[in-house]
């Protein structure tokens, strides 16, 4: 299968971890490229480092082994405000939105821009209201959280996370209890915010269809590795028994459906 051949923002370079010395290793030997302007999936069953890899990205924890590289710096040695400085060119898109419940829509999306930028109030005003029509919601900017569906929440946070024109953005389950419409719609806006930006984006996610069609390139993990890589084409024709089980969602595969343990005949002493 291809590897990516391009100029990246991230990069992870023979990345072991785990959450503690001695415990069972989360990821190993990850070897991953992050190509500037691209739609990048990191896809995987449950509990197998997806999320881990965003929080490498982000410097919230460190690599036992191997280097995590944003933009050419090495995030384990950023510390106080240099660390703080690389925060502010990623953008995250939470699971679920994450957004601030006693914040209206409009203040959500203002938040980073009165955290982290001069800008006076009229200029705030100008570009939260370009972010929230990106995203087809400036008429509600006055909502509550609570007063609007999941669908519209998802995009909220997402123009609140490309507020500050992140060169990265990250999405952790994007496309997590949406429905058909508001999936496709989710996705839509994932590949036209990573174009109008000429961001990277990277997508931590499980659902097939969508991610498939918005990707340039897929990473699966398995394992705590890299089980297979390549483009979607590439990856819908593969006879990869990971990928093959993964893409077409089969009960059972080189991820068992039973759990690994005695079998049922040795459970109930049954002698031959």
């Amino acid at each position: 299968m291809s590897n990516i051949n391009s100029d990246s923002i991230v990069s992870l370079k023979g990345v072991d971890f785990s959450y503690a010395p001695g415990e069972r290793a989360i990821l190993t030997g990850l070897e991953m490229e992050f190509p500037r302007g691209k739609v990048i999936a990191v896809m995987g069953g449950s509990g197998c480092g997806k999320t881990t890899v965003l929080r490498l990205i982000g410097g919230q924890v460190q690599a036992d082994r191997g280097e995590v590289l944003f933009d050419g710096q090495n995030m384990a040695t950023l510390s106080g405000a240099d660390l703080i400085k690389a925060r502010r060119r990623m953008g995250m898109l939470f699971q679920f939105g994450a957004l601030f419940t006693d914040m209206s829509v409009f203040e959500n999306v203002a938040f980073p821009l009165r955290e982290h930028t001069p800008l006076d109030d009229e200029m705030i005003n100008d570009l939260v209201m370009l972010k929230l029509n990106a995203v087809g919601l400036r008429a509600a900017r006055d909502l509550m959280p609570s007063q609007i569906s999941g669908g519209m929440a998802r995009r909220v946070a997402l123009a609140r996370a490309v507020a500050l024109d992140p060169p990265l953005i990250m999405y952790d389950e994007p496309f997590a209890g949406l429905d058909p419409i508001a999936l496709g719609i989710t996705a839509s806006l994932i590949k036209d915010m990573n174009s109008a930006l000429g961001a990277t984006s990277i997508l931590v996610t499980h659902d097939v269809p969508e991610t498939f069609e918005i990707a340039d390139y897929v990473y699966f993990i398995a394992n705590g590795k890299i089980a297979a890589k390549g483009t979607p084409e590439e990856l819908r024709q593969s006879n990869d028994p990971f990928v093959d089980q993964f893409i077409h969602a089969k009960s059972d595969g080189p991820v068992p459906f039973h759990y690994p343990g005695t079998s049922l005949i040795d459970d109930f002493g049954i002698k031959n």
